[in-house]
C-alpha cells in the first residue's frame, strides 16, 4: 500500500493547511453496506487462514448495549478479523490519521475516528463520547497504537482505564492468535501460511466499569497484554516452514549480544547474522533462535534479545551516553489531502527529547521526553522506508533515516525510557 504525496516547503505548510482544511465532522453510525462490504473484503484472507474465533462472557452486555473492544495490534488483518467479529453491529474504529490521507471520505464512510499516533487529543474523546452516547454504537481501539515488533505488547498509555470509565461501556477484549506469526512486521509484507484465530471476552460489564477504579481497570488491560506470540507459537507448534522468516528480523535484533555492535545484524532468510564479528543465529521454525556460531547463545527467543536491547538503552539514558543523530528525508501531515514532502533536513535524539531541523533552516522543531510515552515507529512505512513520526495537533512529521544503520526499534525503546525516567524524577520532585 502506498501514499499520496507533493513536494512542498515548511513554509509554505500554514497555507496549505489552511486552503485544505475542513471543519470536523463528527462519528457516524456506518449503514449496513458499509459493514457488510468490510466483511465481504475480509472474506478471502479469513478464508486463507481457517480463521475461527469463540466468544466468552458476552453474555454481560445487555440486548443491543454498545461495547468498547481493545483489540492486540499484529498486522492489517486484524481490521479484517474484526469486521467479521463485530458483524453486523456497527461500530466506529480509532484509526491513526495517515490512514485518512487521500481517502478521507471513505474512512468516514466505514466509521474511522482519526487520532494522531501519541499525541493527546482533546477531539478523540469528545468524537468517542458522541459515538457512543449518541449514535449508541460500538467503539474499536487499539490500544498499543503501533504494530508489535518483537511479539509482544508496545507499550500502553497508563490512562486507559480513566478513559474506559468515562465510557462506561461493557469492557470486550479481541485477542489474536496467529496474526502476528502469520505476518509480522518486520518481515516484509511476507505472509506465511499460519491459521489465525481469536477470542472475544468480556471482560467487565458496564456495572463493573461503574464499580472499578480506573487504576484497577487498568490493571486489568495490562494484564490481557501480557502476551508473548513467539511463546505462544513455540507451545501451540505452530511450525513456519517459509524460507524467508528472519527476513528483516535484524530491524528489531538491532544490537549484536557478543560484539555490541549496532546496526550490522542482519536478517535474511532464515539466518541473522552479525557483520561486524561473525555470530550467526538461526530462526527456527518453531520461532525459536539458536547460534551456529562456536559463539555463546545469550538468547533463544526475539522478545528476550529486545528485552535486553532495552535493557541497553536505559543503561545508555541513565548514564548520559544516549544520543543519535543522522539525516533524514521529512514528510509533513497536515491535513487529509495529501502527504507533504518538506526536504531533507537533521534528526536528533538524546535525553533531553527530539530535535528536527531542514537543511533550508525554516523547521527547528522540538520535543521534551515527557510529551508521548512512545514514539510512532513503523518499519516499510506505506512502502516508503523504516520511519520515526514526531509532532503534535498542528502538525506531524515522518522522518526516513537516510543513513545506514540506524534503527527505528531503538528510538521507540529509547523514547518509552526517557518518559519513564522522567516522570519518575518528577514525581520524586514533587514527592
Amino acid at each position: 500500500m502506498k501514499i499520496k504525496f507533493t513536494e512542498t516547503d515548511y513554509g509554505s505548510l500554514t497555507e496549505l493547511s489552511e486552503r485544505n482544511k475542513k471543519p470536523h465532522r463528527k462519528p457516524i453510525r456506518p449503514n449496513i453496506f458499509w459493514r457488510t462490504l468490510m466483511r465481504i473484503v475480509a472474506a478471502p484472507d479469513l478464508i486463507a487462514t481457517k480463521f475461527k474465533y469463540e466468544k466468552i462472557g458476552m453474555e454481560k452486555i445487555g440486548k443491543g448495549e454498545p461495547a468498547f473492544y481493545l483489540m492486540n495490534h499484529s498486522s492489517f488483518i486484524d481490521l479484517e478479523i474484526a469486521a467479521t467479529v463485530l458483524y453486523p453491529k456497527p461500530f466506529n474504529i480509532v484509526a491513526t490519521t495517515d490512514g485518512f490521507i487521500g481517502k478521507d471520505w471513505l474512512m468516514h464512510k466505514i466509521g474511522c475516528i482519526p487520532a494522531r499516533k501519541f499525541v493527546s487529543d482533546p477531539a478523540l474523546v469528545k468524537d468517542m463520547l458522541y459515538a457512543s452516547r449518541k449514535l449508541n454504537n460500538n467503539i474499536l481501539m487499539y490500544p498499543e497504537v503501533g504494530y508489535s515488533f518483537d511479539g509482544r505488547a508496545t507499550t500502553l498509555p497508563d490512562t486507559i482505564g480513566k478513559c474506559i470509565k468515562m465510557l462506561g461501556m461493557p469492557l470486550v477484549m479481541i485477542r489474536t492468535y496467529g496474526a502476528f506469526t502469520r505476518d509480522p512486521l518486520y518481515n516484509y509484507l511476507q505472509k506465511r501460511r499460519v491459521k489465525v484465530s481469536a477470542r472475544v471476552e468480556c471482560l467487565l460489564s458496564s456495572e463493573e466499569v461503574a464499580e472499578k477504579s480506573a487504576e484497577e481497570i487498568t490493571e486489568i488491560v495490562f494484564g490481557e497484554f501480557s502476551f508473548d506470540n513467539f511463546r505462544w507459537q513455540k507451545e501451540s507448534r505452530v511450525y513456519v516452514s517459509e524460507d524467508f522468516r528472519a527476513d528483516g528480523l535484524g530491524r528489531v535484533c538491532y544490537k549484536c549480544p557478543e560484539c555490541n555492535q549496532e546496526g550490522k545484524t542482519v536478517g535474511k532468510g532464515v539466518h541473522l547474522v552479525c557483520e561486524n564479528c561473525g555470530a550467526k543465529h538461526i530462526l527456527t521454525e518453531l520461532g525459536e533462535l539458536h547460534c551456529l556460531t562456536d559463539k555463546e547463545t545469550l538468547f533463544t527467543s526475539v522478545p528476550a534479545w529486545y528485552g535486553w536491547e532495552r535493557e541497553c538503552v536505559r543503561r545508555e539514558l541513565e548514564s548520559g551516553e544516549y544520543s543519535v543523530e543522522f539525516p533524514v528525508e521529512i514528510f509533513a501531515a497536515v491535513d487529509t489531502k495529501r502527504l507533504y514532502s518538506i526536504g531533507s533536513g537533521y534528526f536528533k535524539h538524546d535525553s533531553e527529547g527530539f530535535h528536527l531541523t531542514t537543511d533550508d533552516g525554516q523547521l527547528d522543531y522540538r520535543q521534551k521526553p515527557t510529551a508521548q510515552y512512545s514514539v510512532n515507529a513503523d518499519l516499510n512505512w506505506y512502502e516508503l522506508g523504516d520511519i520515526i513520526s514526531v509532532g503534535d495537533l498542528k502538525c506531524l512529521f515522518y522522518c526516513l533515516p537516510k543513513a545506514e544503520g540506524v534503527s527505528v526499534a531503538k528510538i521507540r525503546l529509547a523514547a518509552e525510557e526517557a518518559y519513564k525516567i522522567d516522570w519518575a524524577k518528577k514525581n520524586a520532585k514533587n514527592g
